[in-house]
């Protein structure tokens, strides 16, 4: 997988400037340099599809697959933009055996392009014993792997044949290596994450090390499990998250840690996060994100988060077999040290932003005890994203809405400007409602004027954030913001 950000004279080449004019369209902007200075997504990206794997290839297309309920058949998407898999066409690519191995339980699929050919790494039970799991892997030498013909490479074999599954692979330091989940026999029932090197494609070299195990509060809930691991590389580091516990809103994802270049099949190598970075929220209405797979946007300036979770709590029978586990996409940033931060799994509509101030590198919008600051060390990530949705009072205006309070909204009083509940009445739509304009101080950003309070705009001053009149250069700066 491609971990750096693509250069966007790339994108204009690779995948061409209508591409984006398209993207910027789809994200209600008004032209491509706008949509460059954001991205937004409308969630779910895909109904009832689970374990999602999202790829760009060098050809700018964008390509999908994902576990479907039936556990039958392995299907995939393209697109020119991440949007665009919504309601791209789904070809089936693959379908089970009617017995034997590969003919039951057709889970997790993943897509990589590797020396110019194209794998697709899933696990699979038999239909005379459904839960003996293993991995598998396809081969295509189409440069379309939508096209072509997919060849059984046969079974992953590991030195255990056990229960096993979520294989995905990367790279590092020359070398090719492949992770999986496999039952340990140190935990009775359960899976911990092991790695190995590669000596192809579809064949494990040398002796695979157990990673990481199951030991913590949050990853034995139900189950004890470590599985569905997704690597992405940045800062010098590897970093790796993994799901854990049972599959129902439980289910959360962890994160693993190891330096580019050191030993990566010495345990000692990586380190465990003690808290999930994804879980689910009550507030957004999201339970049990997990099993992610990582992308960037359009432009290549943005990391995404891919992942699946269910847009209620409770289930009735066994989670694993309840459909709702939608596709979901979501931008994530990286902390001062270097290291990711997810965020809260947002909820369902368009993706919010973050709001950077002009001029102040790393200073942002946010909200403590509900009122609005603009500063650089908000208490959480959710707490400084927000999403632009249609106005209050319509009219082409748009209303600002708190990503971790949904139906709060920015709002001023008494020129001041707080995060609030929306009441219903007249005036609260009002104060909530703005008209969105191009920046002040530089018109590749964006100032929102207040509909009710014409010529005052959302300003920070001090640390704090007021409705006010910018009359200077630096008020006016003060009154810029980038989409981030």
């Amino acid at each position: 997988m491609r971990t750096d950000p693509f250069d966007r004279r790339r994108l204009f080449r690779t995948a061409g400037a209508a591409a984006l004019a398209s993207a910027a369209a789809a994200l209600g902007v008004a032209s491509a340099a706008e949509a460059a200075a954001g991205v937004a997504y409308e969630n779910p990206l895909a109904q009832q599809r689970a374990d999602p794997f999202i790829v760009r290839h060098t050809d700018g297309r964008y390509y999908f697959t994902a576990s479907v309920p039936a556990y039958d058949r392995i299907v995939m998407r393209r697109s020119t933009t991440v949007q665009g898999l919504a309601t791209a066409p789904e070809v089936t690519v693959w379908s089970k055996h009617a017995s034997g191995p590969m003919s039951h339980h057709i889970w997790a699929p993943e897509l990589h392009h590797i020396d110019g050919r194209w794998y697709l790494y899933f696990a699979a039970g038999r239909a005379d014993d459904i839960w003996a799991i293993r991995m598998y892997a396809l081969e295509n030498a189409s440069a379309d792997p939508m096209s072509g013909t997919w060849t059984e490479k046969g079974r992953i074999v590991t030195p255990r044949d056990s229960f096993s599954l979520d294989a995905t692979t990367f790279t590092d330091g020359g070398t090719r290596y492949l992770c999986w989940a496999q039952s340990d026999p140190e935990l009775g029932s359960g899976t911990s994450l092991y790695l190995a090197a590669m000596a192809n494609p579809w064949t494990i070299t040398g002796t695979p090390v157990r990673i990481s195990k199951p030991t913590l509060p949050w990853e034995v809930v139900g189950h004890k499990v470590n599985e569905g691991a997704a690597v992405v590389k940045r800062n010098g580091r590897v970093f790796m998250t993994f799901s854990a516990s049972a599959t129902d809103a439980n289910y959360a994802v962890g994160l693993l840690t190891a330096s580019q270049g050191a030993n990566l099949l010495d345990p000692a190598a990586w380190s465990k996060h003690s808290q999930p970075v994804l879980r689910s929220s009550d507030a957004t209405g999201q339970y049990g994100p997990g099993h992610n797979s990582f992308t960037v946007s359009e432009d290549g300036a943005s990391d995404l988060l891919v992942y699946h979770a269910r847009p209620y709590r409770d289930i009735s029978g066994d989670p694993l077999y309840d459909p709702n586990r939608h596709t979901r996409v979501q931008k994530f940033y990286w902390r001062a040290d270097g290291t990711p931060d997810f965020g809260i799994p947002v909820a369902s509509g368009p993706t919010p932003y973050r709001f950077a101030v002009h001029g102040a590198a790393g200073v942002y919008l946010n909200h403590y005890d509900f009122r609005l600051k603009a500063n650089a060390s908000p208490a959480m990530l959710a707490d400084s994203q927000f999403r632009i949705v249609a106005g209050l009072t319509g009219s082409g205006t748009v209303s600002l809405e708190s990503a971790n309070y949904p139906g709060y909204f920015l709002r001023h009083k008494n020129y001041q400007v707080w995060v609030e509940r929306g009441d219903g009445s007249s005036l609260f739509r009002s104060d909530a409602t703005f008209h969105r304009r191009s920046g002040l101080a530089d018109a590749s950003g964006v100032s929102f004027e207040s509909v009710n309070a014409s010529g005052r705009y959302v300003q920070h001053t001090g640390g704090l954030v007021d409705l006010l009149s910018p009359t200077t250069d630096a008020a006016r700066a003060a009154a810029t913001f980038h989409l981030e």
